[in-house]
């Protein structure tokens, strides 16, 4: 198999990404155990760069939901996560936002996020939450707070 044809069954074979919009987001994330989300715009060069990067992520972990939000035509979704800078990557795992982080990933620092993710406990995750929630919740009833 020469090279020209490697990559044609790679592409082939990946998963597609999903374009995600206001329609769709939350019946495509929710509930997902992994999904990444890539906020990108037309117009943004390093978006351009990144989307082939992300591509083939997207193909080397089929079990994770790979989406873009074009923050162009999805501006209310962009509003929401509080996206300022594209493009964005963003990890949901269990429904919690694990990772965020502007600007382009390397091939390389993409794969050590993505494999971070996977490692996490997401029960130790939840604790941390609930521990946080709580501290918030008793700082506000503070005196004073």
């Amino acid at each position: 198999m020469n090279h020209s044809n490697k990559q044609a069954t790679l592409a082939e074979d990946a998963m597609p990404i999903l374009e995600l919009t206001s329609d769709n987001f939350a019946k495509s994330v929710d509930n997902h155990p992994f999904a990444i989300i890539d906020f990108w715009a037309p117009w943004c060069a390093p978006c351009r760069a990144f989307a082939p990067i992300f591509a083939a992520a997207a193909a080397r972990h089929p079990d994770a939901l790979f989406a873009k939000v074009n923050t162009e035509e999805q501006q209310e979704i962009a509003a929401q996560f509080g996206i300022r800078s594209i493009p964005t990557l963003m990890i949901f795992r269990d429904n919690i936002i694990v990772f965020t982080d502007a600007g382009a990933l390397g091939a390389a620092a993409l794969e050590q996020v993505l494999t971070a993710a996977k490692a996490l406990d997401m029960d130790a995750v939840r604790r941390s939450i609930e521990a946080q929630d709580a501290a918030g919740e008793s700082d506000a009833a503070s005196p004073g707070a």
